[in-house]
């Protein structure tokens, strides 16, 4: 098979599919990898750490989609990144496809295969390719919410941690899934008082355990959430609802009672955020303010800390790369029920129902077109 190996191109993402370890593990296995000039640059991996491993550089991103079997990326493709799909094609990355009904319509238009990293399972159903992100996302957002709190960030000017004799920051994490876990161990490091919310009674009960009730849970309502932050210097929206659209948890209204200069960082936003006011920004223009509170809405918050985040993510994303590469694809899903889960669109149709319901667009099980291929 041949790989292809593009780069990025959503606003500073520095991010890229594969490391040159995965470049090599492909290239053992028998499979050609091509890799778009500098496509790792932004990662500290330069074109001849590629050669090295055994890649081809080619000089431009429509040679690498016109003639790959394979594309393997980071994140969705954008605008101009549409015309290069082409049917039949497999996508690898992640691709969020619950709130964006464009990119959506494009891959089924285009009849690509598209198989998101996000909705990939495990055999303990979680799951394994967004947890590394999740959890550079997750200590990210406490140390970006911790500086967008200074005064001349636009906050109100607080210490997450306070000092003797002044209170610390008081964090709110709405989510204690893997981005909540991970914000709630950066936020009890840096001696803020921290609450974590959350639906699951037994992950609340984890949580305190965990965390040597160093940290205060509550039960997930419209009361509490609304409670909880209204006292609140920092929040943190940490929801997910796997391939769904996030639900949102936090509206307009509650922000009325929240303090002018608190900071919303909203890592659920790739999803559609949780927060009614979020919307997607750029880490090149981040935050705004509505009802007098920053916003922070990265859809790409790990792109800032590449290097760390491409070794995290190829560590998960390698082994489903072989086995699509070396078995192809419909062997692939069918030794692997997990991976399976990950394929968004095929053949001109919408194969996750999640997406399709919160699009309203026809839904049609995976099962039903390959038996009809068969």
């Amino acid at each position: 098979m041949i790989i292809g190996l593009p780069k990025e191109i959503k606003d500073n993402e520095y991010r890229v599919g594969l490391t040159p370890a995965g470049v090599r593990a492909l290239k053992d296995a028998g499979h050609e990898v091509r890799v778009e000039t500098n496509a790792g640059s932004g990662s500290g991996f330069e074109d001849p750490l590629y050669e090295r491993a055994g890649a081809t550089i080619v000089s431009s991103a429509d040679e690498v989609w016109a003639t790959a079997d394979m594309i393997v990326k980071v994140k969705e493709p954008i605008a101009p990144e549409y015309p290069r799909m082409r049917e039949g094609q497999l996508l690898f990355t992640y691709l969020h496809l619950a709130p964006d009904r464009e990119l959506t319509k494009q891959l089924i238009e285009r009849k690509v295969t598209g198989i998101a990293y996000e909705t990939i399972t495990d055999r303990r159903g979680t799951l394994p390719l967004l947890t590394p992100m999740s959890e550079v996302a997750g200590r990210m957002a406490i140390q970006v919410g911790a500086h967008y709190l200074e005064k001349m960030s636009g906050g109100r000017g607080i210490l997450l941690g306070g000092v003797p004799g002044v209170p610390s920051a008081r964090v709110v994490i709405i989510g204690g899934g893997v981005v909540g876990t991970n914000a709630a161990k950066i936020a009890v490091g840096m001696s803020a008082q921290v609450t974590i919310i959350d639906r699951d009674l037994d992950r609340l009960r984890e949580l305190d355990d965990i965390f040597l009730s160093k940290i205060s849970t509550l039960a997930s309502s419209a009361y509490m959430i609304h409670d909880a932050i209204s006292q609140a210097d920092l929040i943190v929206g940490a929801v997910l609802v796997p391939g769904a659209a996030a639900p949102k948890l936090v509206t307009r209204a509650m922000l009325k009672d929240v303090p002018n200069g608190a900071v919303i960082v909203d890592v659920a936003v790739d999803q559609g955020g949780c927060v009614e006011t979020s919307h997607p920004t750029t880490h090149s223009d981040p935050t705004y303010y509505v009802e007098g509170v920053l916003h922070y809405c990265v859809a790409n918050m790990p792109g800032a800390v590449p290097r760390t985040s491409t070794f995290a993510l190829t560590n998960a994303t390698l082994p489903y790369a072989l086995k699509l590469a070396n078995k192809g694809f419909l062997d692939a899903i069918a030794r692997d029920a997990g991976l399976k889960e990950g394929v968004n669109t095929y053949a001109g149709h919408c194969t996750y129902e999640a997406v399709a319901t919160a699009q309203g667009i026809p839904y049609t099980p995976l099962d039903s077109l390959i038996s009809n291929t068969k």
